[in-house]
């Protein structure tokens, strides 16, 4: 089975906030589909943490290299592009464009030998998993009566992220936490993201360590991205002090930029994004490395619904990945698919076990959300 084409559809018109400083407005592409077409008709989804624009001239320079290529072989077809594109720029769009051909052949395998992604990279562990809802923080009041709403609708988990935290003070920080563990119970996780790969940020060392205690007061899960993204050493020192977990890993690309971090102790959970860093076979690699270092691995592929059902079938594999980010509200999540994903009495999303991700795209979604009547779309594929 070869590969014929690779499509790419950008999505728009309703892109959700990102609690950026420069923020994304709705119309603004961060998010691209791809498309594997093979001549024996079967077609592949992939996810791209990128704009279009750029997803698109990656495949120009790609094209040369997949096409003709054996469909089946997603590793070894994937690690043909990063070697024979290392002097164009590891890491940057060309690696986020292979992640998402990675994700799409990995889902023809699966169409292919009648088997869900989680078994053929080796086993199921697991039938279902708890997503935390993932949600900017806002203004104690409002974020309380979201948070409220939320876990009306079954989630038992929550990430709070970005929004005016670290940017305002500790005062208001602080109330934040607190309206948000009210809102939530006792019971139920809660996390915290700084959002310290945001532009300029303005804190270091010293500022974690503080938030850090004052996070721990409130039973925080676990704090997420509370340094600038390069701040190796300070994550370092800020995981052997900090009296909760530190997340962090969602910047980093391949492999090759993760073994440092883990080597050197800078997290207790790692969170690599399989729509930007390799795809499904970089990640396995970077999960199999985060066990070696006693690391947990919890995937980052939240933004659409193809990152999604990756992340679902790479959790089913891992015997210690009991939860996926699942970016609350999204129409790019709930909205594209033609069944949307639906918690369990438990507030568990159960993991597809049909063959490829066990994903069907929504036509006409598509159609609103990209504006590309062209973009394949197959007719005969499984539903999660």
């Amino acid at each position: 089975m070869k590969i014929r084409d690779i499509r790419a559809a950008g999505l728009r018109g309703a892109t959700p906030e990102g609690g950026w400083s420069n923020e994304i407005r709705p119309e603004e592409c961060v998010h691209t589909l791809i498309a594997v077409c093979t001549d024996e008709g079967l077609i592949g989804y992939g996810s791209v943490f990128a704009n279009d624009g750029l997803v698109k001239a990656a495949l120009q320079v790609l094209e040369p290299l997949y096409l003709g290529e054996n469909a089946l072989e997603p590793e070894r077809v994937s690690e043909k592009l990063h070697q024979h594109t290392f002097w164009m720029g590891r890491g940057g769009t060309l690696t986020h464009a292979i992640s998402g051909i990675d994700i799409a052949l990995w889902d023809i395998f699966g169409q292919a030998t009648g088997q869900p992604v989680g078994r053929l990279l080796g086993g199921r562990y697991r039938e279902r998993v708890q997503p935390y809802a993932s949600i900017l923080m806002d203004q104690p009041e409002r974020l309380a009566e979201r948070l409220a709403a939320i876990r009306a609708q079954g989630f038992r988990a929550f990430k709070i992220g970005w929004g005016p935290f670290g940017k305002v003070g500790p005062v208001l920080d602080e109330a934040i936490v607190a309206a948000a563990r009210a809102a939530v119970g006792p019971d139920c996780k809660l996390m915290v993201d700084a959002g310290g790969s945001d532009a300029f940020w303005p804190h270091g060392l010293k500022w974690a360590l503080r938030t850090a205690a004052m996070l721990a007061e409130y039973d925080i899960a676990w704090f997420e991205e509370p340094l600038k993204p390069d701040a190796l050493a300070d994550y370092v020192a800020l995981r052997r002090a900090a009296p909760l977990p530190i997340a962090g890993g969602e910047v980093l690309t391949r492999r090759q930029s993760f073994q440092p971090w883990l080597e050197a102790g800078a997290f207790d959970i790692v969170q690599p994004d399989v729509t930007k860093v390799g795809g499904i076979s970089e990640e396995r690699r970077i999960a199999w490395m985060a066990q070696e270092h006693g690391v947990r691995f919890i995937p980052h592929g939240w933004n659409t619904a193809v990152g999604v059902a990756a992340d679902l079938q790479l959790a089913s594999a891992f015997p210690d990945t009991d939860l996926v980010e699942y970016l609350y509200g999204s129409p790019y999540v709930d909205g594209i698919v033609a069944r949307p994903w639906q918690l369990d009495a438990d507030g568990m999303l159960p993991i597809p076990d049909a063959p490829g991700l066990g994903l069907t795209l929504d036509p006409d979604a598509i159609i609103r959300y990209t504006g590309d009547r062209s973009f394949p779309i197959a007719t005969g594929a499984v539903r999660p």
